[in-house]
């Protein structure tokens, strides 16, 4: 987020910072600029005992055996060269180097480089993540194919597991060679002096120059029973980030980046939270105390909000799940599932034990409640709006039960044509009004980082309920009224397209950052009746969302016609667990992004199990920008919550980087 205040000037404000090396000169320029610093060192470098993994790397590289080298930290590259030097002459390492392809991750390790007389190659540019470096390598004439070629790669604190496995998959030997590791300070106490500060009020800023020192604060905070009042403190306040990378860590812990320096720098990164810092607080309370005095909304889920949303789309647009949707550099797969809120949850259990399913659908506050909980307690990268699929009937003139144990039940049905004539154009913001509520109290509760997704079904989907009366397994009375007269079908689902587009359109209006398409018994036609009796429609209402939200499409079983699926639209192509997602997307092209597809009962295997469908899936995803992973259908009622939250944790591990 830009900062906006042009007053150069903390104001007296507490900052607190973790930085570990230069420690004294992030308080030096806080009070530069006016604040009073609270510094908490959170981290150590601790050097790898005997270092075999250097040597082991010298003899490979002195035989001609390795073509490139990645120098990523300033602080590793010296230890490497260090190590190095205490085992061979200088000059026999630099013309080893030189024989091999440098890869220097900006400008820290350049300079080592440069003072041990190491020629550099390649130069990777701010703000030089891991996939700058590997964009640097594809597109760079100075550099080489990995495919079959030996690359070592400086290791600096924790693996980059996601950096190391891209390599991989573009055909390379890796050989990690870690020089040092990561380790809290021997004495904690000021950090936790520090914590302290931003828990009880005295530090409204933070401070974070890597990734890491994010882990460790959490850590100690765990430690010290302060981990809730730390993150929600923090949310009240200013958290600043050195850079993207920096930024992702914040993410993987349900943070959000107010202030991100441009150039990643430290002294940027101080600059801008002087500059922005009033602001932000100032704006942040506003937002806080709008929202604790609507509609006497006070429940759990915006007491835990804590500051709101970003309230300008552009910040809306650069989170994760957004960027996905466009195909775009995301900085990690972002992950959302569908039926995020279910029957799995104890908290939606212990709800509907008290209150019935429509009438909880209809009450905003629990519906807001309830959104904001899920998203909240299981770390995803957007929320969906609880809410169902056929509340729209109700408006459309039929009468919806749910509480008789068989699922919905649609009165009356539609079977001939005359009955279509009894379907009512509905206005949908008045008599879906409490939806609407609903998505505008929960989208103003959500976190920063959270996107909200708004819903309906596709016209079959719809048009089977109302002719079926509920769910079905043949789906025979649809069949028989397409078949029977087109015209009829022809005219239902018409009408069904546009009042399912002035229902999405609605939502969006109310709050919805994306929407998806359900078409959930669609898989029950064969290719060329999908083509003939639902496409057209999926097309028309499709094309009638407003244009700039991102439209998920999920058809459920249609492998079998995916390319058609893509012909109706969307931006998103919903995937079920019934493809390989390599193969799907190859069908539908790679210039729309793809969701999903792990098979919802992997979630009752065990972490280590579903570690291995999820790294499958990323693998098949190859790391391409435009994936968003999900589940290939709605998660199942009795899973285990703690497989949930363990499966949305390991995308998030596999697929970022680790570090600073």
């Amino acid at each position: 987020m830009t900062a906006v205040s042009k007053t150069v000037d903390f104001r007296g404000l507490g900052v607190a910072a973790f930085e570990s090396r230069r420690s004294g000169e992030v308080a030096t320029l806080i009070e530069k600029y006016g604040g009073v610093p609270y510094v908490g060192p959170s981290m150590r470098e601790v050097p790898l005992e005997g270092n075999t993994a250097v040597f082991d790397f010298a003899q490979r590289l002195l035989a001609g055996k390795i073509a490139g080298v990645i120098f990523m930290t300033g602080v590793g590259t010296r230890a490497m060269m260090e190590t190095l030097e205490s085992k061979y002459a200088r000059a026999g390492i630099v013309e080893a180097f030189a024989s091999a392809t440098t890869i220097s991750r900006g400008a820290k390790p350049a300079a080592v480089l440069r003072e041990f007389g190491v020629p550099i190659t390649m130069m990777v540019p701010d703000p030089n993540t891991w996939r700058e470096i590997l964009q640097e390598i594809d597109e760079n004439p100075r550099g080489f194919a990995l495919q079959g070629c030996c690359i070592a790669v400086q290791e600096y604190g924790v693996p980059n597991g996601s950096f190391l496995e891209a390599l991989k998959r573009r055909g390379a030997e890796v050989l990690p060679v870690p020089v040092y590791r990561w380790a809290l300070p021997e004495d904690t106490a000021p950090l936790v002096r520090t914590l302290e500060a931003i828990v009880d009020g005295r530090a409204r800023v933070a401070l974070f120059t890597n990734g890491v020192q994010v882990a460790h604060a959490l850590r100690v905070a765990d430690e010290k029973g302060l981990r809730e009042p730390l993150l929600q403190a923090m949310r009240q306040g200013v958290v600043c980030s050195i850079g993207p990378t920096c930024t992702e860590a914040l993410h993987r812990h349900g943070l959000g980046a107010d202030v991100e320096a441009s150039p990643p720098k430290m002294g940027v990164l101080v600059l801008e939270a002087a500059r922005g810092a009033e602001d932000i607080l100032k704006n942040k309370m506003e937002r806080r105390g709008a929202l604790l005095s609507a509609d006497g909304f006070h429940n759990r889920a915006v007491t835990s909000a804590l500051g709101g949303r970003p309230e300008d789309a552009a910040s809306i647009r650069e989170l994760p799940f957004m960027k996905a949707c466009r195909c775009e550099p995301a900085g990690r797969t972002p992950v959302w599932l569908m039926r995020q809120v279910g029957r799995y949850m104890k908290e939606y259990r212990d709800l509907r034990a008290k209150v019935p399913f429509l009438k909880l659908c209809k009450d905003p506050d629990l519906v807001a409640e309830l959104t904001v909980t899920a998203a909240r307690k299981l770390g995803v990268d957007a929320a969906i709006i609880f809410a169902d699929l056929l509340l729209i009937v109700e408006p459309l003139g039929f009468d919806l039960q749910y509480d008789h144990g068989d699922g919905p039940l649609i009165t009356p049905v539609v079977r001939k044509f005359p009955d279509i004539g009894r379907l009512l154009k509905p206005e949908p913001r008045e008599s879906l009004d409490y939806l609407f509520q609903a998505i505008r109290k929960a989208s103003a509760a959500l976190h920063p980082t959270l996107p909200l997704i708004g819903f309906a079904g596709a016209p079959f989907t719809l048009a089977s309920y109302l002719i079926e009366g509920g769910a079905s397994k043949t789906f025979r009375h649809t069949k028989s009224l397409m078949y029977r007269d087109p015209g009829a079908w022809r005219d239902l689902m018409t009408r069904l397209a546009d009042a399912l587009a002035e229902y999405v359109n609605a939502q969006i209006e109310a709050g919805a950052d994306a929407v998806q398409i359900f078409d959930s018994w669609v898989g029950c036609l064969s290719p060329g009746d999908y083509r003939q009796y639902a496409l057209p429609y999926s097309k028309r209402m499709i094309a009638a969302i407003k244009p700039g939200t991102p439209v998920i499409h999920f058809g459920l079983g249609t492998g079998q016609f995916l390319e058609d699926l893509r012909r109706a639209g969307g931006n998103v192509m919903g995937l079920d667990f019934h493809v390989e997602l390599d193969d799907a997307w190859r069908r539908v092209g790679y210039d729309v992004a793809v969701q999903g597809n792990l098979d919802p009962t992997v979630l009752y295997a065990n972490p280590a199990f579903i570690r291995e469908r999820v790294l499958r899936i990323l693998d098949q995803a190859g790391g391409r920008p435009g994936h968003v992973f999900n589940l290939g259908h709605g998660i199942l009622p009795d899973t285990p919550e703690e497989n949930v939250l363990a499966m949305v944790a390991i995308v998030h591990e596999l697929s970022s980087h680790s570090g600073g």
